[in-house]
């Protein structure tokens, strides 16, 4: 597992060559915020860094329900059993194995892997504002209806889940990558992923995080380029 550091940020990569999955923690003063919890195979990585910060970790937040997202979750809630697990109210549905769409809501498939033995149950449904410590829960659906950005007002920070990749180019989810196609493959709604990325360089982020691909700092400029060859794709479908 590749470890990158910025400042109390860790990004943990399983296969960053080849398929790149993160998950990251979060250092506060005095414990842990897991977010995401990658595949299976991030299992023993995420407790190493666990124990070599030697903090506890308190609280595991999920930015969606993907099985790529939530892959070591009960392996991780067994080692670690007073860590909270949180999800958006929306995502929780998901999990639950429920694909309904509400009323106002785009009648687009749900796309992507869900893991359908998943035994652990979020105790903590977040909604837009929630705090987690120093972390803000920011609603960015369109990768799925209810994915969640984590965003540190202090830092300008972001973790934004699978709402962009730079894995292959830095891009919003819904957009083909050829090099990484995946998160394309995987989301509901190309149009509500465009506008959560408008939502969140109106945020002016330091740092952006993300599920696929490394971490870009200063990404404002890439975040607009992002938006503005998603906004002419949209328009010419």
């Amino acid at each position: 597992m590749k470890i990158t550091k910025f400042d109390r940020l860790y990004q943990l990569t399983i296969m960053p060559n080849l398929f790149p999955v993160n998950c990251y923690l979060y250092e506060e003063d005095s414990e842990l915020t897991l977010i995401d919890t990658g595949i299976s195979a991030s299992f023993n990585g995420i407790v190493k860094l666990v124990e070599e910060i030697n903090k506890p970790l308190t609280n595991i937040v999920l930015t969606h329900a993907h099985g790529d997202h939530v892959g070591s979750l009960d392996l991780l809630k067994e080692r670690f059993p007073n860590a909270v697990v949180s999800i958006s109210k929306r995502d929780s549905r998901l999990l639950e194995g429920d694909f309904s769409l509400d009323d106002l809501e785009p009648k687009n498939p749900i796309k992507g892997g869900f893991d359908k033995k998943l035994k652990t149950v979020p105790e903590r449904l977040l909604v837009e504002g929630d705090r987690i410590g120093l972390l803000e829960v920011i609603h960015t659906p369109g990768h799925t209806p209810g994915s969640i950005s984590l965003f540190n007002p202090q830092s300008r920070h972001i973790i934004v889940g699978d709402a962009m990749q730079t894995k292959g180019k830095i891009a919003i989810s819904g957009q083909l990558v050829p090099l990484f196609p995946f998160p394309m493959l995987a989301t509901w709604s190309k149009e509500l992923a465009v506008e959560s990325v408008k939502k969140i360089i109106q945020l002016e982020p330091t740092l952006l995080a993300v599920g696929h691909g490394k971490i870009i700092v200063d990404p404002q400029n890439n975040i607009q380029h992002a938006i503005q060859v998603a906004e002419k794709k949209l328009v010419s479908i």
